[in-house]
C-alpha cells in the first residue's frame, strides 16, 4: 500500500541526492525541495521530488502548501524518573548556581517510585515528544543508582524505545559518598549485568562532583566488554577531560560540550564523536551557551538534543531548542533543523531515520507554517500538525487529496 503525500511548500530531506538510497555514512547535509511530494510504501521512503512529477500512489494526503521535516531525533533524554524540581529552578533564576546535587533528590523520588509510575511518566513524556514531533529518542536510566532500581529504569526505558541507555554512573549515590571506588566496582558489575540486556548504550557522567576520567574510562571499558557503546556526559560544569576521554573511547557522543579547550575542539574534528548540544540547559541553568559555530568551522558533527529532565532541562521540545541554538549558538536556521533531525541520527549511529531519502524510515513531521525556518521563526508556538513514523500517522491531521 502506498500514500503519496503532496503539495508540500518545502520538504526537507538532508537528502541532496534525493532519488538515491543513503549510504552506510547516513543522511548528507542540508537539502530540501520546493513545490515538493513524497511517496510512502512500507513504512519507507519510496520517492521524493517535485509534485508535477509525483507518481502515482494508493492514497493522496494534501499538505495544504505546508512544510514537512524529518521526524525530530532526539539523542539525550532522562524520561525515567519520580518527582520534580521546580523549587530548585526558580533559586537559579534567583542567582543560586547550577550544581550536580539536585540530581539526589530524583534518586530519592525515583527509588520510592512504582514500576507502574515510572513507566506512565515516561510513556507521558514520550507521547509529549512525539506530538512535538520527535519520532525517534535516546532514554537514560541514572535516577536508581542501587541493581534494582537501575534495572528496572532501563525496562521502563526499553518500554518507550529501542534507544536505552544505562547510566549507572550518573552521580555517587549517598550510601556510598564514603567509598565511591566501591560503586564503580558495582557499576561495572553487578549493575551492569542486570542492566545490559534491557540497554544498547552505556553512559557516563565525567564531571567534577560525578565521575573522574580514569573513573569514567573503566566504565565504559566494562560497558563495552558486555557489549554496550559508549556515550559520554562531557564538559558541562566546566572544563573537564570528559570530550578527550568521550574521543578516546569512540564514543558516538560527547554530550554538553559547554566548556571546550581548542585540544578538545580539535579533537572532535579528528574522530568520529558528535558534539551533542542541549541549549535547553543553558536556557535552564545559565549557564554560557556553547560556540556551535566555532565547532562546526572546525568540522565537528553537531547535534542538538532537549536533555528531557526534571532538574537541569524539563523541556520536551526539540522546536524550542532549535531556536536556542539558532539565537544563542550561531547555528543558521538549516544547520539547527539539521542538528535536531540527521545530526540526532548520527549521535545515535542510525543511517535509517534524520532524512527523508529514499529508503529511509518514512518519520515525518507536518508544520503548520510553509518553511523550515519556522521553530525559530515562531519560537514557543506547537507548529507540528501531524507526525507520521515509519509511514503510519501517530498524531495530529492530514486532509485526504
Amino acid at each position: 500500500m502506498s500514500t503519496l503525500i503532496t503539495n508540500i511548500r518545502e520538504l526537507v530531506t538532508n537528502a541532496p541526492d534525493a532519488g538515491e538510497r543513503a549510504g552506510p555514512a547516513g543522511p548528507g547535509p542540508f537539502a530540501a525541495i520546493a513545490d515538493a511530494a513524497l511517496v510512502v510504501e512500507d513504512g519507507r521512503v519510496a520517492w521524493t521530488g517535485p509534485a508535477a512529477r509525483a507518481p502515482a500512489a494508493d492514497h493522496i494526503a494534501d499538505c495544504g502548501g505546508r512544510a514537512v521535516l524529518p521526524g525530530f531525533v532526539d539523542s539525550h533524554a532522562h524520561l525515567v524518573f519520580d518527582g520534580e524540581r521546580s523549587a530548585e529552578f526558580a533559586a537559579r533564576m534567583a542567582g543560586t548556581p547550577y550544581g550536580a546535587g539536585g540530581i539526589k533528590s530524583t534518586v530519592a523520588a525515583t527509588r520510592k517510585a512504582s514500576d507502574a509510575r515510572l513507566r506512565a511518566n515516561a510513556r507521558r513524556l514520550a507521547g509529549e515528544m512525539l506530538r512535538q514531533g520527535t519520532t525517534t529518542l535516546e532514554c537514560k536510566s541514572g535516577y536508581g543508582l542501587t541493581v534494582d532500581d537501575e534495572r528496572r529504569s532501563v525496562a521502563a526505558a526499553a518500554g518507550i524505545t529501542g534507544e536505552v541507555t544505562f547510566l549507572g554512573a550518573h552521580v555517587v549515590p549517598p550510601e556510598f559518598e564514603a567509598d565511591p571506588g566501591a560503586y564503580v566496582d558495582l557499576v561495572c558489575g553487578p549493575m551492569l549485568s542486570a542492566c545490559a540486556p534491557h540497554a544498547r548504550w552505556i553512559d557516563v557522567f565525567c564531571e567534577r562532583g560525578a565521575f573522574g576520567a580514569d573513573e569514567a574510562r573503566a566504565i565504559l571499558a566494562a560497558g563495552r566488554a558486555a557489549g554496550l557503546q559508549a556515550r559520554v556526559h562531557a564538559n558541562q560544569l566546566g572544563p573537564g577531560p570528559g570530550v578527550q576521554l568521550a574521543v578516546e573511547a569512540g564514543a558516538a557522543s560527547a554530550d554538553h560540550c559547554t566548556y571546550l579547550t581548542g585540544a578538545d575542539v580539535d579533537a572532535l574534528a579528528a574522530g568520529g564523536t558528535v558534539a551533542t548540544l542541549l541549549p535547553g540547559v543553558e536556557f535552564s541553568t545559565r549557564q554560557p551557551y556553547p560556540d556551535a559555530r566555532r565547532l562546526l568551522n572546525a568540522g565537528v558533527t553537531v547535534a542538538i538534543a532537549t536533555d528531557c529532565n526534571p532538574g537541569s532541562c524539563f523541556t520536551s521540545s526539540m522546536s524550542l531548542c532549535i531556536a536556542l541554538a539558532v539565537r544563542e549558538m550561531g547555528l543558521t536556521t538549516q544547520e539547527a533543523v539539521w542538528a535536531a533531525t540527521a545530526g540526532g541520527a548520527r549521535a545515535l549511529r542510525r543511517a535509517d531515520v534524520g532524512h527523508l531519502g529514499v529508503g529511509a524510515s518514512a518519520d515525518l513531521v507536518l508544520l503548520d507554517a510553509p518553511s523550515h525556518a519556522y521553530p525559530a521563526y515562531r519560537p514557543g508556538v506547537p507548529l507540528a500538525a501531524a507526525v507520521w513514523r515509519a509511514g503510519e500517522l501517530v498524531a495530529g491531521a492530514v486532509p485526504a487529496a
